[in-house]
């Protein structure tokens, strides 16, 4: 069974509906699916200057992930994987991941 990781793109094919979105957040019994990102109005932003953008999160619960559709990552071929995989902070040291 697909194991969902943060930043996976990811379709939930429901019943009736289908979903499709990041996967922001995981934990042991549900993940969100970022299913929209929208501006904030300038209000909002002056209240609260820190969050430009609304996120609009879908929660799938664990019992339901076997309807989760794996389609990509961002981690892939973004030029940074292979600079962290290949770090190393002290001279001798082992690679952090491996």
């Amino acid at each position: 069974m697909y194991v969902p990781v943060i930043d996976d793109y990811v379709r939930w094919n429901k019943e009736n509906s289908k979903h499709e979105g990041w996967v922001y957040f995981v934990c042991d019994e549900y993940i969100t699916i970022e299913i929209r990102v929208k501006d904030k109005c300038e209000q909002n932003i002056r209240d609260c200057p820190i969050h430009k953008k609304t996120h609009v999160l879908l929660l799938c619960y664990r019992q339901f992930w076997n309807e989760l559709e794996y389609v990509k990552n961002r981690r892939e071929n973004d030029g940074i994987s292979d600079a962290i995989a290949t770090y190393k902070s002290q001279d001798g040291r082992y690679l952090d991941i491996q």
